[in-house]
C-alpha cells in the first residue's frame, strides 16, 4: 500500500486487522459481439468479445442507465484476508514513556518480544468474463490471501479458486463455483481515445456497486513504478473517480464494453480519489488471463538487450535522424540479441516492419510476443540502418540488485569524482568478473551529472564511445572533449546504458 511516485497507491480497501495468539515463531445492448473460446480448468472458457460492427446513435438524454444496469450483476465484491506477523514492539503505545509510567512493561523488560500473528481483511472488486464463474481482477487484490470470497449483486457469497496471476500487470483470474451468471463484453482497448466518455463500476469501501463517470485523460501512462516487481505498464488514464475497493473492477466505455481493469489513484497521500485513476488495457488483461487459463502461466518473449530512452542529446550523439526507438545499453551474453549480432549502442528503431515509437513500445511488444517466434529488427549502427533477425526466447523471472559502493575518492569531471575499480569494488558492486572502468564514489546534488541520474557506485565504461580503464584514460578522455556534450558508457550493478552530459 505504500506509494513510490506522487502517492499512487493501489485502490484496495483495507477494512480491519483482527489480533490473533501470540507465536513463536481484490449494457443494454451490444453490436456485433462474438464469442471467443480458450481453454481453462480442463474444458473450454467462452469469453464475450465485441465485433466490428458499427454502433448506432445512442440517446443519453436520460443518463447512462441503459449501460449500467445490465452490467452491475457482472461487477462482484472480493474480500480477502490473510494472516500477517507484526512484532509487539512495533506498536508505538508500548514504547511511549508515558504509557511505561502508568502502566510499566506489559511483555517484561527482559524479555524478547516475540511476533504476533495477525489476520488482515481487505476489499476489493472483480469482473465476471464468463458465466461459468471467470473473474478477473488484480494481482494485489489477491496477492498473499488465504482465504478470497466474492459476493454476487444477489448477496450470494461464495469462496473462489485463484486460477493464477500476473504480478507484472496486476492481473489475477480467479473461478467460483456458480454458472449462468451475468458477465460483460470485452471490448478493443487500443480504440479508447482521449476525451472519450468511460464508466468506473466497482465496489468501494464494500458498501455495494457504485458507478462514477469521467473522461479517458490519457492512454499508455508508464513509468508509474507501482510498489511491486517492474512492471508492463501501458494504463489508461481517467478523472472517473475510483476509490480504496475499486481496485479490479470495470472501467468500460458507453457502450458498455469492458475496455480496463481498474487497479491505481494517485491520493496525494490521502489515500482517496484525486481525479487521476489508471487501468489496465482489457486488451493486456485478456491477453494474460487467456494465457493463464491455458497454461497455468504468463510466457513472454526475451531478447536479452537492456534498453533505455532515446533522448535529443543522444539522438544528437549516436547521429539519428529523430530522438526514436530503443536504445540498447547492453546485450547479455547467449541472449537471442546477441546472436543476432546486436551490440551496445544500437538503436532498434522497427520491429517487424512496424515503427518503434520508444523504449516502452519495444518492451511491451517482446514481452507480448511468444518465445520462439522469429523477429525482425530496423537498426541503426553509427549512423547507418541495417537489418536484422532474432529468435526470442523465453523471458527469465529473475531479480537484479545493485550494492551500495565503497568509500574513496579522486577528482576528476566537474560535480563527479571517481577512482580506479579494483576486484574488491567490483566484488562488493556485484559486478561480472572482467569489469572495467572507473567508479563514482561521489556525485554533487546540484550538478548536472546529477540532474542527468548518475549515482554513487556507477561504473563509467566509455567516454565518447571510447573504453576507460582508469581514472588517468577517464580524466584524458574528458579534457579531449572540453566544452563538447560527453556520451558516457554507464554500468550500474552489471547493467549498462548511455548517458549523455550537456555542458553549462
Amino acid at each position: 500500500m505504500n506509494n513510490r511516485f506522487l502517492h499512487i497507491r493501489r485502490s484496495v480497501a483495507l477494512v480491519s486487522i483482527a489480533a490473533a495468539v501470540v507465536i513463536g515463531g481484490a449494457l443494454a445492448w451490444t453490436i456485433g459481439s462474438s464469442g471467443h473460446t480458450v481453454l481453462g480448468a480442463g474444458s473450454p472458457v467462452t469469453l464475450r468479445i465485441a465485433g466490428n460492427a458499427p454502433a448506432g446513435p445512442v440517446n443519453f438524454n436520460e443518463g447512462f442507465s441503459s449501460v449500467v444496469e445490465p452490467l452491475l450483476p457482472a461487477v462482484v465484491n472480493i474480500s480477502t484476508s490473510k494472516v500477517v506477523k507484526n512484532q509487539r514492539g512495533e506498536n508505538p503505545f508500548f514504547n511511549d514513556p508515558l504509557f511505561r509510567q502508568f502502566f510499566g512493561n506489559p511483555f517484561g523488560d527482559g524479555e524478547q518480544q516475540q511476533p504476533r500473528e495477525q489476520r488482515e481483511h481487505s476489499l476489493g472488486s472483480g469482473v465476471i468474463v464468463n458465466p461459468d464463474g471467470y473473474i478477473l481482477t488484480n494481482n494485489h487484490v489477491v496477492e498473499g490471501a488465504s482465504d478470497v470470497q466474492v459476493t454476487l449483486s444477489d448477496k450470494r457469497s461464495l469462496k473462489a479458486k485463484v486460477i493464477g496471476t500476473d504480478p507484472r500487470t496486476d492481473i489475477a483470474v480467479l473461478k467460483i463455483p456458480a454458472s449462468n451468471l451475468s458477465t460483460v463484453t470485452l471490448g478493443d482497448s487500443t480504440k479508447a481515445k482521449v476525451g472519450d466518455i468511460v464508466l468506473a463500476i466497482g465496489d468501494p469501501f464494500g458498501i455495494g456497486e457504485t458507478v462514477t463517470m469521467g473522461i479517458v485523460s490519457a492512454t499508455g501512462r508508464r513509468d508509474l513504478r507501482l510498489e511491486g516487481p517492474e512492471g508492463y505498464e501501458d494504463f489508461i488514464q481517467t478523472d472517473a473517480s475510483i476509490n480504496p475497493g475499486n481496485s479490479g473492477g470495470a472501467l468500460v466505455n458507453t457502450r458498455g464494453e469492458l475496455i480496463g481493469i481498474n487497479t491505481a489513484i494517485i491520493s496525494n497521500g490521502g489515500g482517496g480519489n484525486q481525479g487521476i485513476g489508471f487501468a489496465v488495457p482489457v486488451n493486456m488483461a485478456r491477453t494474460v488471463m487467456e494465457q493463464i487459463l491455458k497454461s497455468g502461466k504468463v510466457t513472454r518473449g526475451y531478447l536479452g538487450v537492456s534498453i533505455q530512452e532515446v533522448t535529443a542529446d543522444l539522438a544528437k550523439a549516436f547521429n539519428l535522424p529523430s530522438a526514436e526507438g530503443a536504445l540498447v545499453g547492453d546485450v547479455s551474453l547467449d541472449s537471442p540479441g546477441a546472436k543476432a549480432g546486436l551490440q551496445k549502442g544500437d538503436v532498434i528503431t522497427a520491429l517487424n516492419g512496424q515503427k518503434i515509437s520508444d523504449y516502452h513500445d519495444l518492451r511491451l511488444r517482446i514481452s507480448q510476443t511468444a518465445p520462439g517466434t522469429s523477429i525482425k529488427m530496423d537498426v541503426y549502427r553509427n549512423g547507418q540502418k541495417q537489418q536484422m533477425t532474432a529468435t526470442l526466447a523465453e523471458f527469465p523471472e529473475k531479480a537484479q540488485t545493485a550494492e551500495n559502493s565503497p568509500q574513496g575518492e579522486a577528482p576528476a569531471l566537474e560535480g563527479v569524482q571517481v577512482e580506479n575499480l579494483n576486484s574488491e569494488i567490483a566484488q562488493q558492486l556485484n559486478l561480472p568478473p572482467g569489469t572495467r572502468g572507473v567508479v563514482i564514489t561521489r556525485v554533487d546534488p546540484d550538478s548536472t551529472a546529477a540532474e542527468t541520474g548518475l549515482q554513487r557506485g556507477d561504473i563509467i565504461q566509455e567516454v565518447n564511445r571510447k573504453a576507460v580503464n582508469n581514472v588517468e584514460q577517464f580524466r584524458s578522455a574528458v579534457r579531449g572533449a572540453a566544452n563538447q556534450p560527453l556520451l558516457l558508457l554507464v554500468n550500474r550493478g552489471g547493467n549498462t546504458q548511455y548517458v549523455v552530459l550537456s555542458p553549462k
